[in-house]
């Protein structure tokens, strides 16, 4: 009688689980990014490690950092995703055909600089997609896609629309900045009452759509005096001027903190909170095309952006 031995194999799902936790460096923000409980993913780590023979994680590193033999095989996981992916997108060229039109609009000003890689990674891989920014302020942006004005829109801020699906992208933290020797430096946060005795200076744009100014001053009826420019690079400068102080995304001037530019500190005890969605609509979000460009800003922002996690 001849005994067939079935032995298991390193399946996709594995592979996708290794690339999430070595990416955000923690097996609770890898498993929400995954839609995976912590024990789900902990036994799909556990059970590679058991296939492969060897650890895959140093086991005490906080964050989770790769042992060599996790370096490998991280790296053959990179390689068969994007096997996959250019699979997949030669797949839906045939079935769909190649040409289209991606026109993005920009809700947070402070988006352009990071959307670019993203822009850039995707026209890669199609080349015959006609890429476009919708420039200008715009009142009403998720509006432009009932308008065939725009194709996907970049929001802070979800107001459910009939037609509009509102993707995901990921989940930041509002940091106050202030000048590098302001006295606000040796606060442990700011609260509201801080913010009156200073002038704030934002984006032009209504201040439903400030996170806080609608979370934090709004609730306290604090009302501080107000500047508003359309350029980052303005706000910080008059940030380090002593001229004002601003509440952006900590990932939009992580450059400027890292080089001293101006110094940041968290906003209330707990922190103020926000997250990023593309908006589009439900007939446009099913094409190949958007899907894969949808993937690919959630991949560049989590290999190229600090502190920002998955949106529960």
């Amino acid at each position: 009688m001849v005994m067939i031995h079935i032995y298991p194999m390193i399946e996709l799902r594995h592979l996708r689980a290794l690339v999430a936790v070595a990416e955000t460096g923690n097996l609770s923000k890898a498993g929400k990014r995954l839609n995976l409980s912590q024990p789900a993913l902990s036994h799909q780590m556990k059970a590679l490690e058991e296939h492969v023979g060897a650890e895959l994680f140093q086991r005490k590193s906080n964050p989770l950092r790769l042992s060599p033999a996790g370096d490998r095989l991280l790296s053959t996981a990179y390689d068969v995703e994007k096997l996959i992916v250019q699979s997949e997108r030669d797949v839906a060229r045939i079935a769909n055909g190649k040409a289209g039109q991606l026109r993005i609009a920009v809700e947070c000003h402070s988006c352009f600089d990071w959307l670019m890689p993203s822009m850039d990674a995707f026209r890669e891989g199609w080349p015959e997609v006609e890429m476009d920014l919708v420039s200008g302020f715009q009142p009403d942006p998720v509006g432009l896609l009932a308008e065939d004005i725009a194709d996907l829109v970049i929001v802070s801020h979800v107001k459910p629309r009939p037609g509009v699906v509102h993707h995901p992208l990921f989940r930041y933290e509002v940091l106050a900045l202030v000048a590098r020797n302001h006295p606000y430096t040796n606060k442990a946060y700011l609260t509201a009452r801080d913010f009156a005795r200073e002038t704030l200076v934002t984006y032009p744009i209504p201040d439903d759509r400030i996170d806080v100014i609608r979370e934090v001053l709004k609730p306290a009826n604090v009302d501080p005096p107000r500047r508003k420019t359309e350029l980052t690079v303005a706000i910080l400068q008059l940030v380090a001027s002593h001229r004002a102080i601003a509440a952006m995304p900590g990932w939009a001037v992580q450059p400027f903190l890292d080089r001293d530019y101006v110094a940041s500190r968290p906003i209330r005890k707990t922190g103020l909170f926000a997250n990023l969605y593309a908006a589009t609509t439900e007939e446009k979000s099913k094409s190949a095309y958007m899907t894969e460009f949808l993937d690919t800003m959630r991949r560049i922002s989590f290999s190229s952006l600090k502190k920002i996690e998955p949106v529960s």
